[in-house]
This record gives structure tokens, sequence and C-alpha cells, in this order.
């Protein structure tokens, strides 16, 4: 399907979107809030058009203006952890929105934003054990703090792979689900063909049978048709033959006086 005027606009955009939210942006920057409002609207106004691409790009287009939109939602939040797990929970696009790209740019734009959160959790994290370290003990030596500070961020290492574990893992369940959804549709699928095929197959065999029958009835009917014309022939011939009988009875043995 040709795309509309509308849907080139929308892939414009997007794609300038796309580039600006894998830039390092100023905090009072307004654009792309306001490119992704632009967005929403011309989605909306894409789905009620007639001639609307198929729902799979569309619900492609409404995945990629999502995700933007929870992108710009979590930069609003005031602690590294709570940008670091919003961001966990982004669902960037499955396609790529133009032809120069191999990878889908949101994607690529969720990966770094996962990075950088990342980033300013373990800077924030030892940040905070080196302030501990300097108030609580401030005799203690510079390769006990070091070693404290990778172990700190050995944990945190820990905690977000556990993390990303458990969403690779529901992950793969999801997917799991939709093959079992897959092939029972298609198993379906092939029961409702056979049973199709099936009846088709009794329809033509129950409209044979019916000419078959109509012939034969109509055979029979105009059987029984001559037999009942030789039958009064017959019956017509007997009785003249016993009316002329009994004229040459009554002509030969006259009345006894």
């Amino acid at each position: 399907m040709v795309a509309t005027r509308l849907e080139l606009n929308l892939m414009r955009l997007l794609s300038r979107c796309e580039a600006l939210a894998a830039e390092r942006r100023d905090p009072e920057e307004w654009r792309l809030e306001m490119y992704v409002a632009a967005l929403e609207d011309m989605l909306r106004e894409l789905k009620k058009q007639s001639s609307k691409p198929a729902a799979e790009l569309l619900n492609e287009y409404s995945r990629k203006v999502d995700f933007l939109k929870g992108l710009l939602e979590a930069e609003k939040l005031s602690s590294s952890t709570e940008k670091a797990l919003a961001n966990q929970f982004l669902a960037p696009g499955r396609t790529p929105t133009t032809a120069r790209e191999r990878t889908p740019a949101t994607k690529t734009v969720h990966l770094q934003t996962k990075a950088r959160c990342t980033g300013q959790m373990r800077s924030e994290l030892l940040g905070t054990v080196g302030k501990c370290k300097s108030l609580f003990f401030p005799l203690c030596s510079c390769r006990g703090l070091q070693s404290d500070e990778k172990q700190s961020a050995v944990e945190l290492d820990a905690v977000l792979q556990h993390h990303q574990d458990m969403q690779e893992k529901l992950a793969e369940e999801m997917l799991s689900l939709a093959r079992s959804l897959k092939n029972n549709t298609l198993a379906a699928q092939n029961v409702i063909k056979q049973d199709n095929q099936t009846l088709s197959h009794s329809l033509r065999m129950a409209d044979q049978n019916f000419e078959k029958l109509k012939d034969e009835s109509d055979r029979l009917e105009q059987h029984a048709k001559k037999s009942v014309n030789w039958l009064l022939w017959i019956m017509l011939i007997v009785v003249c033959f016993i009316f002329i009988g009994m004229i040459l009875f009554i002509r030969i043995f006259p009345k006894l006086k």
C-alpha cells in the first residue's frame, strides 16, 4: 500500500525525534516533548483515515511513540534508581524507521539510556560510599576505600544483572507463550480447513444424489403414465368384447315363450 502524506510526515517526525532522543540534551530542552505530542496527534489522525496502513505497522508506530513518551517521563524523575527502573520497562521499536537504519533507532536509544542510568547509579553509589568513609573513618587507608568501592560496584552490577536476567526470562516466557498460541491457532485453522473440505464434499454428494433422485422420479412418473394408458386401453377392449358378446348371445338365443 502506498504511504499517504500524513504517514510520510509521521515517519519524518518520528525519525527526527529518535535522533533528538539519541543526543545529550539540556534539561530545559523542549523540542522533543513538543515533537512527541505532535506525533501522538498525527498517529490518532492516521488511525482514523480510511486508507490507513496495516495494523502491524500501526502497532509499530504506536510502540515507538509510547517509547519516546515513556523516555521523556523517565527523564523527569529525580532519582537515578527510579530512572533506571523506569527504563527497564520501556519497549523500543522492532523495525527501523528509515531504510538507512540497520537497527531500530529506538533500540539504540534504549541501550544508551540504560547505560547512562547505570553509570549515574554507580557514580552516586560510589560517591555515597566515599562520603560515608570520609565521615566515619577519616583515618582509613586509600586501599581499603578502593576495595569497598569495588565491592559496591560489584554488588550494583549483580543487582542490575539480576533485573536483566528476570527481564530476559520474562521475555522468553512471553515468546514461548506466543509460539504456543501460534501453534494452537495453526492447528485450529487446519481443523477448520479439513471440516470445510468435508462439508463441501458432503454438499457436492448431496447435490449429486438429489439430481439422481430427480431423474429417477421423472422416469418413474413417465413409466406410471404409460402403464395407466395401456391398462385403460385393455379395459376398453375387454368391455367392447363383452358388449358384442352380449348382443350376439341375445340374437342367437331369443327369449323363451
